[in-house]
């Protein structure tokens, strides 16, 4: 038995919906279906936006933004061919509640009519994720959201179930980050024990670099669990980062394939520990599986001679980032140097974060570059072949890209190269060449 997630592009026009029900209704196993909102479609916004914008106008002014949602839904319920009015309680309830409802509310309703649509075309029961996605407070509660689920939808036979949203314990909807739905469908997948959980996008698959930087780049046909993570955390944002976690747990495969050309063979993403003990099977055995890579991250580098012998110098750095809420992407050091990577933040931060690590641990020397991007070389092959490093290095060097950082964790699964932004695209694709992923 599967679960199956639909994307805001499969979900953004009748058309595109009637395709979802035909591929839904073609596999038998395909018995619990979650969705996102309407996407882009013939001009139009995405209805997550339109949504949006409806909960940021005041309160006495919000029925006139929602009206062009409901002509969207309404134009898609005669265009599946559902009776006139299908919607009309659905819209109606919303629209009276708008004056008082909260922001996460508002914006979920996309999902939620597009959920009742789909259950409707398929012949499913509709499910509220208000009543099986659990949040404590703001945050996401896994463990009881995986209990809760599993009553919820223990004995129903299929159901459509709306992404992105969940409740708290005062019956509030509570929203996950925009792309949320994957998380949604990975939760569901792991309630109901499914076999597999496919997410049907508008792409093929997981590509070995961006297609707009490198157009000749492929589809991977197969991933692990680990390199998934590598590859999202580097912008390869085909799935929300965090929506591995609940099949993960549960060692669910995820098959990713497109709603417009279901006949590819799309990327499947498997448990770790079975793809090294051989159950899956690459078509292309190359010791890098993809490279992806971000732009417009800060390092601060700080020397100070006899740093290494000085005990708590790493901790009373760091903890001048915590005091400012910055996040650490990597730390590369040296016997006296050390370099710490994070995500762009303002300058009037910067000032005050160099302030405090001057007090705290009185450096020799510290510097800031602001324009530093990032690109990950990713495969479990890098393991049983030597030089892959050494390979990168030269290649960049060849290509008369400066390489400004270079950090490789114990698993050997990675390889983080740090350029100059300027440099990033040439960089990719010189990397891309050298191992012709």
């Amino acid at each position: 038995m599967k679960a199956v997630k639909f994307g805001g592009t499969s979900m953004s026009t009748a058309d595109s919906i009637l395709r979802v029900s035909r591929i839904v209704k073609s596999d038998a196993e395909r018995r619990f279906v979650v969705v996102s909102a309407p996407g882009k479609a013939d001009g139009e916004n995405k209805v997550t936006d339109m949504l949006v914008a409806v909960a940021a106008a005041r309160p006495t002014d919000r029925a006139k933004l929602f009206a062009h949602v409901r002509e969207r839904f309404e134009n898609i319920v005669a265009g599946v061919g559902l009776p006139v009015g299908f919607l009309k309680s659905e819209l109606d309830g919303i629209e009276r509640a708008l004056e008082t409802a909260g922001r996460d509310y508002i914006v979920s309703r996309g999902e939620y009519l597009s959920a009742y649509i789909l259950a409707e075309l398929l012949g499913y029961e509709f499910v509220d994720a208000a009543k099986l996605v659990k949040f404590n407070g703001e945050f996401y509660d896994d463990d009881y959201t995986e209990s809760v689920c599993k009553i919820g939808l223990a004995g129903r036979r299929s159901a459509v179930i709306p992404g992105f949203y969940g409740s708290n314990g005062n019956g509030d909807i509570v929203t996950f980050s925009r792309g949320g739905s994957d998380i949604s469908g990975a939760i569901i997948a792991r309630a109901v024990g499914a076999s597999l959980y496919e997410n049907f996008t508008d792409v093929d698959g997981f590509m070995t670099c961006d297609p707009r930087v490198v157009p000749h780049a492929s589809v991977i046909d197969v991933l692990t669990y680990k390199e998934l993570r590598e590859l999202a955390y580097m912008g390869a944002n085909v799935l929300h980062p965090e929506s591995i976690f609940p099949v993960r747990k549960a060692n669910i495969p995820i098959h990713i394939l497109n709603t417009f050309n279901p006949q590819a063979c799309g990327t499947k993403i498997v448990p770790t520990e079975e793809f090294l003990s051989g159950k899956y099977k690459r078509t292309k055995k190359m010791p890098i599986t993809a490279i992806a890579g971000r732009q417009h991250f800060y390092s601060l580098h700080i020397d100070k001679s006899m740093m290494n012998s000085e005990v708590g110098f790493v901790r009373r750095v760091l903890s001048c980032f915590e005091q400012f809420g910055i996040a650490i992407e990597h730390i590369p050091s040296g016997i006296d140097s050390m370099t710490v990577v994070f995500s762009s933040v303002e300058q009037s931060v910067v000032n005050a974060l160099t302030e405090a690590i001057q007090n705290e641990v009185k450096p020799d020397h510290i510097s800031l570059t602001t324009d530093v991007a990032l690109i990950a070389i990713v495969g479990h092959g890098m393991k049983a072949r030597p030089g892959t490093a050494a390979r990168a290095i030269n290649r960049l060097s060849n290509a008369d890209i400066n390489l400004r950082m270079i950090d490789q964790g114990a698993s050997e699964i990675n390889i983080i190269l740090g350029v100059s932004d300027d440099d990033f695209e040439r960089a990719l694709v010189a990397l891309n060449g050298e191992f012709e992923v």
